[in-house]
């Protein structure tokens, strides 16, 4: 645990790996405001969440690319197009990743809703190293 904690606090040292964590926080507030929402006006919960997750990756991508990774962003065309896939590509990898837990959680008998908290913590780290590393590798542009 001393460990993991002294890690935590090397990563804070960290001006990008904070600027992650607050787009992270902005991403998971507009995909649970936006499902509230829909929820609110008698969308189903399915579709809702869909939409929710949809846009919270949106919200993530314009965070990531102009606050987060802004340095390491494709000038256009093919290349822009390829980093934009695997920035999706990585929100569906943390997609699978939280329905997973959730899902072995629900049925061991665990409370959902811890899972779901200890599911956002796992995705949020393997994105997090997905996309500093593949999605926005610090040594320039991703090539086509």
């Amino acid at each position: 645990m001393n460990d993991a904690l002294a890690s935590l606090l090397l990563k804070l040292r960290d001006v990008r790996f904070v600027r992650y964590v607050l787009a992270s926080v902005g991403a998971l507030a507009v995909d649970v405001g936006s499902f509230l929402a829909l929820m609110a006006a008698s969308v189903s919960a399915a579709p809702a969440s869909a939409v929710g997750y949809s846009l919270g990756i949106l919200a993530h991508w314009v965070m990531s690319s102009r606050a987060v990774f802004h340095d390491n962003v494709a000038s256009g065309g093919m290349a822009r197009t390829r980093q934009k896939a695997l920035f999706v590509i990585s929100a569906l990898v943390g997609l699978a990743l939280t329905t997973a837990i959730v899902g072995a959680g629900d049925w061991s008998g665990i409370d959902p809703r811890l899972a779901k908290l200890f599911a956002i913590a796992v995705s949020f780290a393997v994105t997090w190293v997905i996309r500093s590393r593949i999605v926005f590798r610090p040594s320039g542009h991703v090539e086509a």
